[in-house]
């Protein structure tokens, strides 16, 4: 079946295709490479947008006007988005191209002459490097056989990375470096031949996610073209979906979509054993996902609950036997060991969970602080008791120090370790440097400086190779390996305009290090883009960075609207004579509780939605509320990009004491 007219002439040498979804920066960032790569090329192209609710499509009508659009109002999936603009493109070559990727200036220019040299290529894929330089595996892959599928379920193709039986998924037995045929190309960069697209057909719908660049890729060879793997240009890609490859979701998508293709490719008999593979991968992968997911949020307050309850049955028994009943007895089993000290533990997760102690990376400090906290609350809760549950106060002062002593341990045991989980102390300052001309670079330096992210250390570099620097300059592009060691360099980040996608890519690779991360900041945006995965968080930095969002603040602001609007019911008969509207905060207090307000919120302005600030509640007050007299809609933008950009539960507090007793 015939998808697409084949004409004798193209207006077009070459038509690019992106199709988006929520990534507005990763987006930007791409379009920025791919204006440069486009000099030189008769080319055109698309963005087709699956109902992105993130600003995408305002950006691209600022930003890029040269970009036809196609703006969806639900999300098609990604093979019927593309099938949209390759229907109406004109290019003699098709790239399907993600928004999670940064091509080099002469991309198009290598790849267009290679399949222009060989009439034999219908589809060509590249060299691909992750955020940190780090090649990608996936970059040249071979056909998921049923054998092949069950190599790479089962870890087979990992222990044997260059084997030609084991390790075909990846092709790992094929050099990095050399143009070779391949199976299948990767959907991040796919290049291909509009006759090849006209002979073999269009992505199949049938996928929705994942799947439809296998399938089109064994399409093509079957149309008697070859894919070929070409890693004379490389492009950075990022890595990100919809889904995260732990989740259960994200296995049941993928390896549903591994057999739609084997039942669509594959011989009756060999479809059913395919079949019989993935279902079995399904399941076991399904199983290590949720006991991966349940395991990791789980395991250190599990580990705590064992620790803390053997030390404090240990104390009670010893305090008892030895101190108590002077060593002919020790205390009664009930209600001691049964309620009384699981109590005194519980209160101490607790609030070594509203301190912080359960937030990732874990910190010994925060976890030391919910044991201090608890141990007063304990000492209330035992003050409470009927005498004949008042069991000696020193069982909670040993209690303590057991726990600290445990957290303690834990925690740091992680951080000998080196685990990701865990961290010593307050969090490490970020030490930038920045790469580019004195314009672009001190742009860069302002935007970092207005962040959430106060880095301790902000360095500047030259672009170029000459010694003639400017004054406040550490030095040239040639001197960074040892200004990352003398100034203890944590990022590096590169000005786009400045610096060619080549010489980036370049330099990610020569300076590689573990503890090293690479940024990108496109010109002429509000932006800087980096990571090995778009699902990494604190990975982009932008002037609105969400700190009111961030899991311990959310739960902080909340911990506080509900201690706020408890007490102020129970004691309102008190408070009553300190406020001059006692029945406005009454019933501002069940507001709060049960109305889905929160004490404090955004100012009110007319177009809040263009500074995409974070979703939070309606407040009862706001950063205006403490001023006096009235205050213009741009004054109350900035305060609202001020709070949700530095919040902390304290400016909460503060609002509140300044404006409760006068209002």
């Amino acid at each position: 079946m015939q998808f697409l007219k084949t004409v004798n002439f193209f207006l077009m040498k070459l038509s690019v295709v992106i199709v988006n979804y929520n990534v507005e920066h990763f987006l930007e960032q791409c379009l920025y490479s791919v204006r440069r790569a486009m000099k030189g090329v008769e080319g055109e192209v698309y963005v087709v947008d699956n109902n992105s609710v993130d600003g995408s499509l305002k950006m691209l009508s600022e930003k890029f006007p040269e970009v036809k659009v196609i703006a969806n109002k639900v999300n098609v999936g990604f093979a019927k988005a593309n099938n949209q603009a390759i229907r109406i493109s004109t290019g003699e070559y098709v790239l399907l191209l993600n928004p999670d990727t940064v091509v080099e200036d002469d991309t198009f220019t290598k790849t267009i002459a290679f399949m222009d040299s060989h009439p034999d290529a219908g589809g060509l894929g590249v060299k691909m490097v992750d955020g940190k330089g780090q090649f990608l595996p996936e970059s040249k892959r071979g056909l998921p056989t049923p054998m092949t599928a069950f190599y790479k379920i089962f870890g087979l193709s990992k222990l044997f990375p260059h084997s030609k039986r084991f390790s075909h998924y990846h092709l790992g037995y094929l050099d990095n470096d050399e143009i070779n045929p391949v199976d299948i190309l990767a959907g991040a960069f796919m290049l291909m031949r509009r006759a090849t697209l006209d002979k073999c057909g269009l992505l199949d719908e049938t996928f929705f996610m994942y799947g439809e660049d296998v399938d089109l890729s064994y399409r093509i060879t079957l149309a008697g073209y070859k894919n070929y793997y070409f890693p004379e240009t490389r492009i950075i890609h990022y890595k990100g979906e919809s889904t995260k490859k732990t989740s259960v979701n994200y296995v049941l998508v993928f390896y549903k979509a591994m057999e739609i293709f084997a039942k669509k490719h594959f011989g009756q008999k060999r479809a059913r054993l395919f079949s019989f593979v993935i279902n079995m991968a399904i399941y076991f992968r399904a199983f290590l996902a949720l006991v991966s997911q349940f395991v990791n949020k789980v395991y250190m307050p599990l580990l705590d609950i064992l620790l803390g309850y053997g030390g404090l049955a240990t104390i009670g028994y010893l305090w008892g036997h030895y101190t108590v009943y002077d060593g002919v007895g020790s205390y009664p089993v009930h209600p001691l060991f049964t309620v009384i000290l699981p109590v005194y533990l519980l209160i101490w997760l607790v609030t070594s969970y509203f301190t912080g102690g359960y937030d990732k990376p874990y910190k010994i400090m925060n976890s030391v602080g919910g044991v201090l906290t608890g141990s007063v609350l304990a000492l209330v809760f035992y003050a409470l008791l009927p005498e004949s549950l008042r069991f000696s106060r020193a069982l909670i002062l040993f209690g303590m120090l057991w726990m600290i002593i445990a957290v303690s341990l834990s925690r740091g045991v992680g951080y000998m370790l080196r685990l990701n989980d865990f961290k010593y102390g307050k969090t490490a300052k970020k030490r930038f440097l920045v790469i580019g001309n004195v314009e672009e670079t001190h742009r860069v330096e302002q935007l970092l400086r207005s962040t959430s992210i106060k880095p301790d250390f902000v360095g500047l570099v030259t672009p170029t190779e000459s010694f003639d620097v400017p004054q406040d300059y550490l030095g040239n592009i040639c001197q960074v390996p040892d200004i990352i060691s003398i100034y203890k360099i944590t990022e590096i980040i590169f000005c786009s305009k400045d610096i060619s996608h080549q010489d980036i890519i370049d330099k990610m690779v020569e300076w590689h290090a573990p503890d090293l991360d690479y940024k990108i900041a496109p010109e002429d945006t509000l932006s800087i883009i980096g990571s090995n995965s778009i699902n990494t968080r604190g990975d982009l930095y932008t002037v609105d960075i969400r700190t009111i969002n961030n899991v311990p603040n959310k739960r902080k602001k909340a911990l506080l609207d509900f201690s706020v609007s408890f007490f102020g019911i129970v004691f309102w008969v008190i408070l009553a004579w300190f406020l001059k509207k006692p029945g406005r905060f009454f019933k501002d207090c069940f507001k709060v509780l049960f109305g889905g307000y929160s004490w404090v919120g955004y100012c009110r302005v007319e177009d809040r939605d263009s500074m995409k600030l974070p979703e939070i509640k309606k407040g009862i007050y706001n950063t205006a509320s403490i001023m006096k007299g009235e205050v213009d809609d741009e004054t109350k933008s900035r305060l609202n990009v001020m709070y949700a950009r530095d919040y902390t539960v304290l400016k909460d507090i503060n609002i509140l004491l300044r404006t409760l007793p006068n209002r």
